[in-house]
């Protein structure tokens, strides 16, 4: 009987929670696409790696894909506005898709961080980055997800604006295959077991490789 029930089970029934929307922050166009500020899209494109989706539908603004894991509908999403009206996608995709406020997170840049190091936190200020402060503005709340990917200050005295718009260079895109990585994994285990969870496992910086002999 068990068997029989499995075979004839409709389609979406493996699904046992509501969804969850992971959005990365960057700019569109080609000439955006590798640099620093966009490290949100980047995540974005190693999560529906992971769920196996390809990206591309447009909706609320925004480039996104649906996937499923751990029993829930996951959609992922490049907001398509330009970083400083980055909200609209994210309350635009929320409303439609029905996603609690608790199962939203934001993937952003942050200059504060060094570069392999992720910061997850549960809800905060903008602390200036704009994208952040449009879906603050946009929500109506402080109190959703995000996850903090660091990408160093820049050096010397150059202007931050035009350092978050360069490209990673050939040494920074060796970290930054690890951090993308660990970072999905953070994702991930926000939608398997919380927020806590995956505060408690992937706050930090890269973990050191082991002494060899």
């Amino acid at each position: 009987m068990d068997m029989l029930a499995r075979i004839f089970k409709p389609s979406g029934a493996e699904e046992s929670g509501a969804p969850f929307l992971v959005v990365g922050l960057g700019n569109p166009g080609r000439e955006y696409r590798e640099t620093r500020h966009n490290i949100g899209f980047m995540l974005v494109d190693q999560l529906c790696k992971e769920l196996g989706v390809t990206i591309g539908k447009m909706q609320a603004k925004a480039l996104f894909a649906v996937g499923r894991h751990d029993g829930h509908r996951v959609i992922l999403a490049k907001p398509q506005t330009f970083m400083n009206l980055s909200g609209q996608s994210v309350s635009g995709l929320m409303r439609f898709y029905k996603v609690p406020i608790e199962n939203i997170i934001v993937a952003h840049d942050d200059l504060d961080l060094p570069l392999g190091t992720l910061r997850i936190r549960g809800a905060g200020g903008s602390a200036g980055q704009k994208g952040v402060a449009s879906t603050i503005e946009q929500l109506g709340t402080q109190n959703f997800a995000r996850l903090r990917l660091g990408i160093d200050r820049p050096p010397g005295q150059m202007d931050a604006a035009a350092y978050v718009l360069q490209n990673f260079h050939a040494k920074e895109k060796e970290v930054l295959t690890l951090v993308l990585d660990r970072a999905a994994r953070a994702c991930l285990t926000f939608i398997e077991t919380g927020l806590d969870a995956a505060m408690n496992q992937y706050n930090g910086g890269l973990p050191e490789d082991p002494p060899t002999k």
